[in-house]
C-alpha cells in the first residue's frame, strides 16, 4: 500500500453526509469511519469500535488507535507525510481524525456536514495532538 493508495481511498468518501457512527462512503460517514473505509479499502487488518459518543472522553479514541493491528504512533507530529491518520483536539481530549494529504486533510466534519477536503492550516495544524502511520507504509 501507498500513500497514494490511502488518499485514493479517503478522496472516495468526499461529499458523503457526516453522519455519527457512520460506517458506509456515499451514504454517512464520522471522522472514524473514514478511516475504517481507508482501512477496509488497503487491506489493512483493523477493528472497529462501536458504541462510542460523540465527544470521546477519557483517552478512549487515543487507546483504541493506539491498539489498532494497522497503526504505528509516530514519536513526532512534524514528521507526518501524506497518508498518515491525524489524532486531533477541539477541546481538552482527542476526539477527531483526518487524513493527511500533504498540505491538506480529508476528515468528515460535523460542522461542514460532510467528507471534505480544505487546506491543513496553520488552526487545524495546532489541533494535531499524535500521528499514525499505517504499518505497510512504515519505513
Amino acid at each position: 500500500m501507498t500513500a497514494d493508495d490511502i488518499l485514493s481511498a479517503a478522496r472516495q468518501c468526499l461529499g458523503t453526509p457526516f453522519r455519527h457512527q457512520g460506517r458506509l462512503a456515499g451514504v454517512g460517514l464520522d471522522c472514524a469511519g473514514v478511516a475504517i473505509h481507508v482501512a477496509q479499502a488497503v487491506g489493512a487488518e483493523y477493528f472497529d469500535v462501536a458504541g462510542y459518543g460523540r465527544t470521546p472522553a477519557d483517552g478512549q479514541l487515543e487507546a483504541s488507535l493506539d491498539a489498532q493491528p494497522c497503526l504505528l504512533p509516530l514519536a513526532y507530529i512534524d514528521d507526518r507525510a501524506p497518508g498518515d491518520l491525524l489524532l486531533m483536539r477541539f477541546t481538552a481530549e482527542p476526539q477527531h481524525l483526518a487524513i493527511c494529504a500533504g498540505t491538506t486533510i480529508i476528515h468528515a466534519y460535523e460542522s461542514a456536514g460532510i467528507c471534505c477536503e480544505h487546506d491543513l492550516s496553520p488552526m487545524w495544524a495546532a489541533r494535531i495532538v499524535r500521528v499514525y502511520r499505517f504499518l505497510e507504509m512504515a519505513p
